[in-house]
């Protein structure tokens, strides 16, 4: 008897290598993912903007970029004690306007580094309601707790978000032939939109991804709002909140994930990568004690071996992180 429909997933043409520069951008889901790349250490560079949820946003930032933006104070906005840029999360917001700005500009010329020579781009686009400031008609990635009556929220249109994307992949690949492009959209419900609306906005993103990945060679769709909602289906999936898929859910997205978008040679690495994180993130009970000095001496070796056979690893913080406790 069969409890789950089964998902048919393509691999995609060019598996993810640990040698690969990575960019990630988009909604909270996106985080999820970085995460994970992070903690099995390849090279990544996570939401420049913060937290992206809508198209719009996603393509002007990317955009920016491309283009290697750089703000100005004229680009911050002052409210609630704080200085503000309606492209970024509140992250990026401060007291001081110089702090705010040496922040954004900092996290821009990371983001437009990576850009230029980046391996893959992770676009994870979690709504297709977007916010307009009345006074400018202008787009807006976050309301930093503006009144409402400053904004006016719409529906995007399909036509509109894969005009703004193509535009967007367009210059991406003009910029960096070599870069793919890797779609998902979140899992996460926007309840706060309803639920009606909310599948109506998720419909959106799903029909202008599908058109934009037909358009383009080197774009591709990975199925982690399918994996969720059509495969796991089920509240037990989810946080507290009903909204948020829970650890198991995206851990299963993530296991689906590697298998269908690295290589078994990759896969390898990130077994052994992940053996030493969780033996770095161990508390001795009894650091002095010879057993303890001799699993810090096990693992201090290994991480040079591993170092060693795939020189784009970065393990130099858990080599250390052993050998001091061997000191």
């Amino acid at each position: 008897m069969k409890f789950q429909l089964d998902i048919n997933i393509p691999s995609i043409p060019q598996s993810i290598r640990y040698s690969d520069q990575i960019l990630l951008i988009g909604s909270c889901f996106t985080e999820h993912i970085a995460d994970r790349l992070a903690q099995h250490r390849f090279s990544i560079c996570s939401n420049p903007n913060g937290i992206l949820f809508n198209p719009l946003s996603v393509a002007h930032s990317l955009k920016g970029y491309t283009h290697r933006k750089r703000y100005d104070k004229k680009d911050l906005f002052y409210l609630n004690e704080l200085w503000n840029s309606w492209n970024h999360h509140t992250q990026f917001s401060d007291i001081d306007v110089d702090k705010a700005l040496d922040n954004i500009n900092r996290k821009q010329e990371e983001a437009s580094l990576i850009t230029e020579k980046a391996d893959w781009v992770m676009i994870t686009l979690g709504s297709a309601f977007q916010y307009y400031l009345k006074a400018e008609n202008k787009a807006v990635a976050n309301n930093h707790r503006a009144p409402s009556q400053w904004f006016e929220k719409r529906l995007l249109e399909i036509e509109v978000i894969v005009s703004a994307l193509s535009e967007t992949l367009t210059l991406l690949h003009e910029k960096n032939p070599k870069a793919q492009v890797l779609f998902t959209i979140s899992p996460v419900r926007h309840i706060r939109d309803g639920v009606i609306e909310n599948n109506r906005s998720k419909a959106r993103l799903l029909e202008a991804v599908h058109q934009v990945c037909s358009q383009f060679s080197f774009a591709h769709y990975f199925p982690a709002y399918e994996l969720v909602i059509d495969v796991l289906r089920d509240y037990r999936f989810y946080d507290n909140d009903l909204v948020h898929p829970n650890f198991a859910a995206t851990s299963y997205v993530w296991e689906c994930f590697i298998h269908n978008c690295m290589d078994e040679s990759t896969r390898n690495v990130m077994q052994e990568v992940l053996e030493l994180s969780i033996a770095q993130n161990h508390r001795a009970r009894f650091p002095q004690t010879q057993n303890h000095k001799a699993f810090c001496l096990k693992y201090a070796e290994k991480g040079k071996s591993l170092q060693k056979q795939f020189p784009f690893l970065n393990l130099s913080d858990i080599i250390a992180h052993f050998e001091k406790s061997l000191s």
